[in-house]
């Protein structure tokens, strides 16, 4: 095999993609892209037309409907282009790999969006993760982050009116919950698991640890350390890979952060440190190893634009059952020193380790956007120089609930703050908030089994 197609994920040149597609036999080619919700969408054809400089277009529509596929209503701030205008899938051909799951020879690249003449669309998941990673660059730093993604195992279910259940593992019996760190919990589904693993090292994913957590069935894959891009895109495809073997098993995998009424939620946590670009040293520590201004301020950051920012880690109405108060679900903007109750926890490490662990997000967050919510709010704050408050020595979750209690009011502070507009984009702001409301909307339609029970024969 020539040198320049050996690699399991990823090419430099369009001729190279064109002799990696024809060293392994491709016959047809998913170009996909993140929509807001984080769910891929794109295109696919053959790998001639791929390779042919063939023009792909989708409406710029696809980033203004509800996760249920419906188009709310313009308001003063939400608005569709007149003309619903094509806008371009960019190819990105560092991300190119196989699709493992398909029966015909197939592979899928991710693209950036752009428009007609060329510029990145602002608005677009991933640009507005690359416009908070240029805010570091021209500071001459670069943020590393390392994601855990936790999810539910889950029975077959095609009648929405009834609760989820845990499948049934290798022993023949639904797992229960307990089963945190449980390597029999593992064990019970451990051909899923291989298939999990075999899927992933065909597209060149990385693993680097799996567990069972607390919840039944609830599993967490933590993947290693890197640039936000690459690890945004790993989260992206590792949701689809995970899905894909469990249906080959005959059960679900869902990234709901409340599956389960009475279990645990699912989170997507984010560990976080800064670079300087042209050391290497992690600037969240000073030369002696004590913790820099930089890294209060980071945190400090946090404290303050994170609950302001939190729609985009929590994006649904189901994100916020997650957030109960919990020991493994903080619901406070709190520091301290490996303390898992605090919304932000700084691990034990050695100094160039130093990092700050966001424990916010829920798994149902699109990861480019989580990413660029937890990076944009520390960025704000080593700019500003924001003073953290002291760290937490104790359980921080006995209280008030210092976060937005709900979706429309996350909507509210992601708008009214200032700031946003510098990291995230003004279109971005308005077009997000305009759907997230009108999920809301269709939310609100559903009448749910609390108020058949309560409210039918006793109001």
């Amino acid at each position: 095999m020539p040198p320049d197609t050996d690699g399991k994920r990823g090419v430099k040149t369009w001729k190279e993609a064109a002799s990696w597609l024809r060293v392994r036999g491709i016959e047809d080619i998913e170009c996909i892209t993140p929509d807001l919700a984080g769910v891929p969408r794109g295109k696919m054809m053959p790998t001639s037309k791929f390779t042919g400089n063939t023009s792909l277009a989708l409406p710029s529509a696809l980033y203004r409907h509800t996760i249920s596929g419906e188009y709310p209503d313009e308001t003063e701030n939400f608005r569709y282009d007149a003309r619903d205008n094509d806008i371009k899938l960019m190819p990105d051909l560092s991300t190119l790999s196989v699709v493992p799951w398909e029966t015909d020879p197939t592979a899928q690249v991710i693209c950036d969006i752009v428009d007609t003449d060329g510029k990145p669309v602002g608005y677009t998941p991933r640009n507005v993760l690359k416009n908070v990673l240029s805010l570091y660059e021209k500071k001459g730093w670069k943020p590393v982050v390392a994601p855990e993604i936790e999810f539910y195992l889950v029975a077959k279910n095609d009648d929405p009116d009834y609760p989820l259940q845990p499948p049934k593992g290798r022993s023949g019996r639904s797992i229960l919950g307990g089963q945190g760190y449980s390597i029999a919990g593992i064990n019970e589904f451990d051909e899923l698991i291989d298939d999990i693993y075999h899927f992933s090292e065909k597209q060149g994913l990385e693993i680097d640890t799996l567990i069972h957590e607390e919840g039944p069935a609830q599993l967490e894959i933590n993947l290693r350390h890197g640039d936000p891009i690459e690890l945004a895109d790993q989260v992206f495809l590792f949701k689809r890979t995970i899905r894909e073997a469990a249906l080959k098993h005959g059960i679900y995998a869902t990234f709901m952060a409340k599956p389960m009424q009475g279990q645990p939620g699912s989170a997507m946590h984010i560990h976080q440190s800064v670079v300087d670009v042209e050391t290497g040293k992690n600037i969240f520590s000073n030369p002696d190893g004590s913790p820099s201004k930089e890294f209060f301020a980071f945190i400090g950051g946090m404290q303050k634009y994170v609950p302001n920012a939190l729609v985009m880690m929590a994006p649904y109405v189901n994100s916020y059952r997650r957030l109960q108060p919990d020991m493994a679900c903080p619901v406070n903007n709190a520091w301290g020193y490996d303390n898992r109750t605090t919304a932000f926890r700084v691990p034990i490490s050695d100094p160039q380790a130093r990092r700050v662990e966001n424990r916010l997000p829920s798994s149902d967050a699109n990861p480019y956007l989580a990413l660029a919510a937890s990076l944009g709010s520390g960025y704000l704050g080593i700019c500003k120089a924001i003073e953290p408050t002291a760290p937490t020595e104790d359980t921080a979750n006995e209280g008030s609930i210092e976060l937005p209690r709900g979706l429309l009011e996350a909507v509210a502070l992601m708008e009214d703050e200032p700031d946003f507009e510098e990291v995230f984009g003004r279109d971005f702001i308005n077009i997000y908030a305009g759907v997230k409301r009108g999920e809301f909307e269709t939310f609100m339609q559903v009448i749910s089994p609390w108020e058949r029970e309560f409210l039918l024969l006793n109001v």
